[in-house]
Protein backbone atom coordinates (compact mmCIF):
# COMPACT_ATOMS: atom_id res chain seq x y z
CA UNK A 1 0.00 0.00 0.00
CA UNK A 2 1.23 3.49 -0.75
CA UNK A 3 1.78 5.93 2.08
CA UNK A 4 -0.99 8.15 0.70
CA UNK A 5 -3.77 5.60 1.07
CA UNK A 6 -6.35 6.30 3.76
CA UNK A 7 -8.06 2.91 3.85
CA UNK A 8 -7.34 0.62 6.78
CA UNK A 9 -5.56 -2.50 5.61
CA UNK A 10 -6.99 -5.79 6.76
CA UNK A 11 -7.09 -9.46 5.89
CA UNK A 12 -10.44 -11.13 6.58
CA UNK A 13 -10.53 -14.84 7.35
CA UNK A 14 -13.78 -16.44 8.39
CA UNK A 15 -12.25 -19.56 9.84
CA UNK A 16 -8.87 -21.26 10.02
CA UNK A 17 -8.21 -24.84 8.97
CA UNK A 18 -8.67 -26.20 12.49
CA UNK A 19 -12.12 -24.63 12.86
CA UNK A 20 -11.04 -21.78 15.14
CA UNK A 21 -11.43 -18.11 14.29
CA UNK A 22 -8.01 -16.49 13.68
CA UNK A 23 -6.97 -13.84 16.17
CA UNK A 24 -7.35 -10.27 15.03
CA UNK A 25 -4.35 -8.00 15.57
CA UNK A 26 -4.74 -4.25 15.16
CA UNK A 27 -1.45 -2.66 14.18
CA UNK A 28 -1.44 1.01 15.27
CA UNK A 29 2.10 1.81 14.12
CA UNK A 30 2.61 4.70 11.65
CA UNK A 31 1.90 3.54 8.13
CA UNK A 32 5.54 3.97 7.09
CA UNK A 33 6.61 1.52 9.82
CA UNK A 34 3.71 -0.95 9.91
CA UNK A 35 4.49 -3.28 7.00
CA UNK A 36 7.19 -5.56 8.54
CA UNK A 37 5.00 -6.46 11.52
CA UNK A 38 1.83 -6.77 9.45
CA UNK A 39 3.45 -9.08 6.91
CA UNK A 40 5.08 -11.20 9.62
CA UNK A 41 1.84 -11.75 11.51
CA UNK A 42 -0.18 -12.43 8.38
CA UNK A 43 2.36 -15.05 7.32
CA UNK A 44 1.78 -16.69 10.71
CA UNK A 45 -1.97 -16.90 10.05
CA UNK A 46 -3.29 -13.88 11.93
CA UNK A 47 -5.90 -11.46 10.68
CA UNK A 48 -4.16 -8.07 10.72
CA UNK A 49 -5.77 -4.65 10.48
CA UNK A 50 -3.69 -1.49 10.09
CA UNK A 51 -5.26 1.50 11.84
CA UNK A 52 -2.35 3.92 12.39
CA UNK A 53 -2.69 6.04 15.50
CA UNK A 54 0.27 8.24 14.63
CA UNK A 55 1.38 10.17 11.62
CA UNK A 56 4.85 11.69 11.59
CA UNK A 57 5.08 15.27 10.38
CA UNK A 58 8.38 17.11 9.91
CA UNK A 59 9.04 20.18 12.01
CA UNK A 60 10.83 23.27 10.71
CA UNK A 61 14.55 23.30 11.48
CA UNK A 62 15.22 26.25 13.78
CA UNK A 63 18.31 28.31 14.44
CA UNK A 64 18.61 26.58 17.82
CA UNK A 65 18.58 23.19 16.08
CA UNK A 66 21.39 24.27 13.76
CA UNK A 67 23.37 25.62 16.71
CA UNK A 68 23.11 22.25 18.47
CA UNK A 69 24.22 20.46 15.30
CA UNK A 70 27.24 22.74 14.94
CA UNK A 71 28.15 22.20 18.60
CA UNK A 72 27.96 18.44 18.08
CA UNK A 73 30.10 18.64 14.95
CA UNK A 74 32.60 20.68 16.96
CA UNK A 75 32.98 17.78 19.41
CA UNK A 76 31.05 19.18 22.38
CA UNK A 77 28.99 16.02 22.96
CA UNK A 78 30.11 12.63 24.25
CA UNK A 79 27.56 10.74 22.12
CA UNK A 80 24.60 11.13 19.81
CA UNK A 81 21.47 9.00 20.39
CA UNK A 82 19.08 8.56 17.46
CA UNK A 83 15.61 7.44 18.48
CA UNK A 84 13.99 6.45 15.19
CA UNK A 85 14.55 6.01 11.43
CA UNK A 86 12.66 9.26 10.80
CA UNK A 87 14.95 11.14 13.17
CA UNK A 88 17.97 9.52 11.51
CA UNK A 89 16.90 10.57 8.02
CA UNK A 90 16.05 14.13 9.06
CA UNK A 91 19.23 14.59 11.06
CA UNK A 92 21.41 13.17 8.30
CA UNK A 93 19.98 15.64 5.79
CA UNK A 94 20.85 18.61 7.99
CA UNK A 95 24.26 17.13 8.86
CA UNK A 96 25.12 16.71 5.18
CA UNK A 97 23.92 20.21 4.41
CA UNK A 98 26.03 21.78 7.16
CA UNK A 99 29.17 19.90 6.15
CA UNK A 100 28.77 20.67 2.47
CA UNK A 101 28.01 24.34 3.07
CA UNK A 102 31.06 24.68 5.29
CA UNK A 103 33.18 22.96 2.66
CA UNK A 104 31.84 25.21 -0.09
CA UNK A 105 32.50 28.34 1.96
CA UNK A 106 36.12 27.35 2.48
CA UNK A 107 36.89 27.94 -1.19
CA UNK A 108 39.09 24.84 -1.32
CA UNK A 109 36.95 23.06 -3.92
CA UNK A 110 36.65 24.21 -7.49
CA UNK A 111 33.12 25.10 -8.55
CA UNK A 112 32.89 22.36 -11.15
CA UNK A 113 33.84 19.72 -8.56
CA UNK A 114 31.44 20.80 -5.78
CA UNK A 115 28.43 18.80 -6.95
CA UNK A 116 30.45 15.62 -7.37
CA UNK A 117 32.12 16.17 -4.03
CA UNK A 118 28.74 16.39 -2.28
CA UNK A 119 27.80 12.99 -3.64
CA UNK A 120 30.97 11.20 -2.56
CA UNK A 121 32.36 12.88 0.55
CA UNK A 122 31.95 10.73 3.66
CA UNK A 123 30.58 12.25 6.86
CA UNK A 124 33.01 12.19 9.76
CA UNK A 125 31.24 11.69 13.08
CA UNK A 126 32.69 13.52 16.10
CA UNK A 127 31.20 11.13 18.68
CA UNK A 128 29.73 7.64 19.03
CA UNK A 129 26.40 7.14 17.21
CA UNK A 130 23.80 5.12 19.10
CA UNK A 131 20.80 3.89 17.11
CA UNK A 132 17.74 2.66 18.98
CA UNK A 133 16.74 -0.37 16.92
CA UNK A 134 17.74 -2.09 13.71
CA UNK A 135 15.68 0.12 11.41
CA UNK A 136 17.33 3.24 12.80
CA UNK A 137 20.78 1.69 12.43
CA UNK A 138 19.95 0.71 8.85
CA UNK A 139 18.96 4.30 8.03
CA UNK A 140 22.29 5.54 9.37
CA UNK A 141 24.32 2.83 7.66
CA UNK A 142 22.82 3.77 4.30
CA UNK A 143 24.54 7.14 4.59
CA UNK A 144 28.21 7.64 3.78
CA UNK A 145 29.60 7.84 7.28
CA UNK A 146 33.31 7.44 7.91
CA UNK A 147 33.49 4.64 10.48
CA UNK A 148 37.22 5.00 11.13
CA UNK A 149 36.72 6.40 14.63
CA UNK A 150 33.13 5.44 15.45
CA UNK A 151 30.67 2.87 14.18
CA UNK A 152 26.92 2.89 14.59
CA UNK A 153 26.15 1.09 17.84
CA UNK A 154 22.90 -0.48 19.05
CA UNK A 155 21.73 -1.50 22.53
CA UNK A 156 21.20 -5.22 23.06
CA UNK A 157 17.56 -4.41 23.83
CA UNK A 158 16.03 -1.60 21.76
CA UNK A 159 14.61 0.55 24.55
CA UNK A 160 15.68 3.08 27.17
CA UNK A 161 16.86 0.41 29.58
CA UNK A 162 19.01 -1.12 26.87
CA UNK A 163 20.60 2.22 26.09
CA UNK A 164 21.36 2.90 29.76
CA UNK A 165 23.32 -0.38 29.85
CA UNK A 166 25.58 0.61 26.92
CA UNK A 167 29.18 1.52 27.82
CA UNK A 168 28.94 4.81 25.93
CA UNK A 169 25.98 5.82 28.14
CA UNK A 170 27.07 4.13 31.36
CA UNK A 171 30.28 6.13 31.55
CA UNK A 172 28.61 9.53 31.20
CA UNK A 173 29.04 11.63 34.30
CA UNK A 174 28.21 15.05 35.68
CA UNK A 175 29.22 17.78 33.24
CA UNK A 176 29.15 15.55 30.15
CA UNK A 177 26.81 16.40 27.30
CA UNK A 178 24.59 14.08 25.25
CA UNK A 179 22.67 15.00 22.09
CA UNK A 180 19.45 13.21 21.07
CA UNK A 181 17.71 13.17 17.68
CA UNK A 182 14.05 12.34 18.25
CA UNK A 183 10.41 13.21 17.64
CA UNK A 184 8.49 15.68 19.77
CA UNK A 185 7.44 14.02 23.05
CA UNK A 186 8.19 10.37 23.70
CA UNK A 187 9.73 8.34 26.50
CA UNK A 188 11.69 10.08 29.27
CA UNK A 189 13.49 7.33 31.18
CA UNK A 190 16.85 7.85 29.47
CA UNK A 191 16.70 11.63 29.83
CA UNK A 192 15.50 11.61 33.44
CA UNK A 193 18.09 9.04 34.53
CA UNK A 194 21.02 10.87 32.95
CA UNK A 195 19.92 14.30 34.14
CA UNK A 196 19.73 12.94 37.68
CA UNK A 197 23.37 11.93 37.19
CA UNK A 198 24.28 15.50 36.21
CA UNK A 199 24.56 14.88 32.46
CA UNK A 200 23.42 17.74 30.22
CA UNK A 201 20.86 16.50 27.69
CA UNK A 202 20.13 18.47 24.54
CA UNK A 203 17.72 17.25 21.90
CA UNK A 204 16.46 18.10 18.45
CA UNK A 205 12.86 17.17 17.67
CA UNK A 206 12.89 16.66 13.91
CA UNK A 207 9.22 15.67 13.70
CA UNK A 208 6.00 15.55 15.67
CA UNK A 209 3.43 12.81 16.19
CA UNK A 210 -0.18 13.64 15.42
CA UNK A 211 -3.36 11.60 15.05
CA UNK A 212 -4.09 10.72 11.42
CA UNK A 213 -7.17 12.54 10.14
CA UNK A 214 -8.61 9.27 8.81
CA UNK A 215 -8.15 7.27 12.04
CA UNK A 216 -11.73 7.65 13.24
CA UNK A 217 -13.20 6.63 9.89
CA UNK A 218 -10.90 3.61 9.67
CA UNK A 219 -11.81 2.47 13.17
CA UNK A 220 -15.56 2.85 12.61
CA UNK A 221 -15.39 0.89 9.35
CA UNK A 222 -13.37 -1.88 10.99
CA UNK A 223 -15.83 -2.03 13.89
CA UNK A 224 -18.75 -2.52 11.51
CA UNK A 225 -16.87 -5.30 9.69
CA UNK A 226 -15.96 -6.89 13.01
CA UNK A 227 -19.57 -7.07 14.12
CA UNK A 228 -20.60 -8.68 10.85
CA UNK A 229 -17.83 -11.30 11.11
CA UNK A 230 -18.52 -11.84 14.80
CA UNK A 231 -22.18 -12.79 14.50
CA UNK A 232 -22.27 -16.27 16.01
CA UNK A 233 -24.15 -19.30 14.82
CA UNK A 234 -24.32 -22.87 16.07
CA UNK A 235 -21.31 -23.82 13.94
CA UNK A 236 -19.10 -20.71 14.12
CA UNK A 237 -17.10 -19.97 17.28
CA UNK A 238 -17.12 -16.43 18.66
CA UNK A 239 -14.15 -14.23 17.86
CA UNK A 240 -11.56 -13.72 20.62
CA UNK A 241 -10.70 -10.23 21.84
CA UNK A 242 -8.78 -8.29 19.18
CA UNK A 243 -5.19 -7.55 20.16
CA UNK A 244 -4.03 -3.94 19.79
CA UNK A 245 -0.29 -3.40 19.28
CA UNK A 246 0.68 -0.05 20.81
CA UNK A 247 4.23 1.30 20.72
CA UNK A 248 3.95 4.73 22.37
CA UNK A 249 2.03 6.73 24.93
CA UNK A 250 0.82 9.12 22.23
CA UNK A 251 -0.57 6.24 20.17
CA UNK A 252 -2.42 4.85 23.21
CA UNK A 253 -3.89 8.27 24.01
CA UNK A 254 -5.11 8.57 20.42
CA UNK A 255 -6.56 5.06 20.58
CA UNK A 256 -8.52 5.82 23.76
CA UNK A 257 -9.88 8.97 22.11
CA UNK A 258 -10.97 7.06 18.99
CA UNK A 259 -12.72 4.32 20.96
CA UNK A 260 -14.49 6.85 23.22
CA UNK A 261 -15.57 9.02 20.29
CA UNK A 262 -16.91 6.00 18.39
CA UNK A 263 -18.90 5.03 21.47
CA UNK A 264 -20.38 8.52 21.65
CA UNK A 265 -21.32 8.48 17.98
CA UNK A 266 -22.95 5.06 18.38
CA UNK A 267 -24.94 6.27 21.38
CA UNK A 268 -26.16 9.35 19.53
CA UNK A 269 -27.38 7.19 16.65
CA UNK A 270 -28.65 4.21 18.65
CA UNK A 271 -32.08 4.53 17.05
CA UNK A 272 -30.53 3.42 13.78
CA UNK A 273 -28.86 0.34 15.23
CA UNK A 274 -30.53 -2.88 14.16
CA UNK A 275 -31.53 -5.47 16.74
CA UNK A 276 -28.97 -7.88 15.26
CA UNK A 277 -26.05 -5.62 16.12
CA UNK A 278 -27.32 -3.63 19.08
CA UNK A 279 -26.02 -6.15 21.58
CA UNK A 280 -22.49 -5.62 20.25
CA UNK A 281 -22.37 -1.83 20.21
CA UNK A 282 -20.34 0.00 21.16
CA UNK A 283 -16.91 -1.52 21.81
CA UNK A 284 -15.01 -0.21 24.82
CA UNK A 285 -11.31 -0.24 25.70
CA UNK A 286 -11.89 -3.38 27.75
CA UNK A 287 -13.11 -5.26 24.68
CA UNK A 288 -9.51 -5.44 23.46
CA UNK A 289 -6.28 -6.95 24.73
CA UNK A 290 -3.11 -4.87 24.39
CA UNK A 291 0.46 -5.64 23.48
CA UNK A 292 2.56 -2.69 24.65
CA UNK A 293 6.17 -1.57 24.51
CA UNK A 294 8.05 -0.95 27.74
CA UNK A 295 7.29 -0.14 31.36
CA UNK A 296 5.88 3.38 30.95
CA UNK A 297 3.26 2.32 28.44
CA UNK A 298 2.43 -0.82 30.43
CA UNK A 299 1.73 1.39 33.44
CA UNK A 300 -0.59 3.58 31.38
CA UNK A 301 -2.60 0.58 30.23
CA UNK A 302 -2.59 -1.05 33.68
CA UNK A 303 -3.91 2.18 35.23
CA UNK A 304 -7.09 1.66 33.19
CA UNK A 305 -7.35 -1.97 34.37
CA UNK A 306 -6.98 -3.33 30.86
CA UNK A 307 -5.60 -6.71 29.82
CA UNK A 308 -2.12 -6.40 28.32
CA UNK A 309 1.20 -8.08 27.55
CA UNK A 310 4.45 -6.16 27.65
CA UNK A 311 7.36 -6.47 25.22
CA UNK A 312 10.75 -4.80 25.33
CA UNK A 313 11.28 -4.28 21.60
CA UNK A 314 9.19 -4.07 18.44
CA UNK A 315 10.87 -6.79 16.41
CA UNK A 316 8.16 -8.77 14.55
CA UNK A 317 9.48 -12.04 16.05
CA UNK A 318 9.19 -10.60 19.56
CA UNK A 319 5.61 -9.52 19.01
CA UNK A 320 4.63 -12.81 17.38
CA UNK A 321 6.17 -14.77 20.28
CA UNK A 322 4.28 -12.66 22.82
CA UNK A 323 0.96 -13.18 21.07
CA UNK A 324 1.37 -16.92 20.58
CA UNK A 325 2.54 -17.36 24.18
CA UNK A 326 -0.66 -15.75 25.48
CA UNK A 327 -3.60 -17.61 23.92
Amino acid sequence: MSSTSTKARSTHKNQSTDGSVPKIVINTRPITRAAPLTNHLRAAGFTVVEIPMLTLRPRPTTGDDLALMRAWLAGEYKALVIISPTAATSGLNVWQSLVHNEHDDSGDTKTENKAADRGHKALVTPSPLIAVGQATAAALNQAKIDATNYQVRQPKVANNEGMLAMPEIERLQAGDKLLIWRGLGGRRLLVDTLQARGVQIDSIAWYERTMPTEAMTQYQQWQKDFFVCNQTTNTTPKQAKPIVVVSSGAAFEHWTTIVADAKTVASEHDSHITSATAINLPLTLADFSYLVLGERLANMVAAQRLSYWRVEDLAPDTILSAITANP
